[in-house]
């Protein structure tokens, strides 16, 4: 199907460089006729290639920390000066953990690194919403997306303080996506992606091995970056208009299984070299 997002416009948060699954979104709804607005951190931004996206989907380039209550009023005002009004859509794709970065362990945390990736992993999510809500920016039956991963319900101990982040996330979008269903029929989502090469993702400990132990775990094998922006895409479009406050998964059937005979045969291989 095209022209899904046709005369629709939106924002994007967190578009770093060709891997990030911010930048697929970006241009799977540009060709599915979306205007867009891209967003990032200053940092991000200076170390990032955001503006080589931008051109290619004819973009603006508005820089916010999405911890800053005053910058996000910034990008959404500036946004609706372009857009000519209200927009349709948000996609949050934002997380950081300082603790992972340093490598600290999970059982010994610093909690001044602590509050600033919860900040910017999931305040950040609230504020967005927020700072929509109160300006009036989003067009009813408009829709907000925030990225997640499956460590908010299941233990995946490198994954460390990110994961009581991404439990925290979850709850606002089920939270706001309350309050802004009954006042503009906005609806919140979370979509908990598959483990996925991005630059953020490869940075937590065993990455790669468990990117391969999770692809043979599901059915259908690791959703990609490119397979979580047409999910984006539907979830944007007016094809979901009733699905609201849900934790959506894209991850090949991951989380609901056990163990697979893949997994099993691994396991059996490795105990007959021994």
């Amino acid at each position: 199907m095209n022209n899904l997002l046709k005369g629709k416009k939106g924002i994007i948060f967190g578009a770093l460089n060709s891997e990030s699954i911010a930048w697929k979104v970006a241009e799977k709804c540009h060709e599915q006729g979306a205007q867009i607005v891209l967003s990032n951190a200053p940092m991000a931004m200076r170390l990032g290639e955001i503006n080589v996206l931008a051109e290619k989907i004819n973009a603006p380039v508005i820089g916010a920390d999405a911890t800053s209550l005053e910058d996000l009023q910034n990008l959404t005002q500036g946004a609706m000066d372009h857009f000519g009004g209200k927009f349709d859509f948000i996609l949050h794709s934002i997380g950081m953990s300082v603790n992972v970065r340093k490598g600290r362990h999970y059982t010994d945390l610093n909690y001044d690194f602590l509050t600033k990736g919860w900040d910017v992993s999931a305040v950040s999510f609230h504020k967005v919403l927020q700072t929509a809500y109160q300006m009036d920016a989003l067009s009813d039956w408009g829709s907000v997306v925030g990225l997640t991963y499956m460590a908010a319900q299941r233990t995946f101990p490198d994954y460390s303080d990110m994961a009581d982040n991404k439990a925290f996330l979850e709850s606002i979008a089920r939270s706001f996506g309350y309050h802004y269903g009954i006042r503009n029929k906005v609806r919140v989502n979370t979509i908990s992606q598959s483990p996925t090469p991005t630059t953020a993702g490869s940075g937590v400990k065993g990455f790669d091995g468990f990117l391969s132990y999770a692809d043979r775990m599901s059915p259908l094998g690791n959703a990609s970056a490119e397979d979580c922006a047409n999910y984006c895409v539907v979830m944007f479009s007016d094809l979901t208009k009733r699905i609201t406050m849900q934790n959506l998964y894209n991850d090949g059937g991951f989380s609901n299984m056990g163990v697979s005979n893949s997994v099993m045969d691994s396991v059996y291989q490795a105990e007959e070299k021994k």
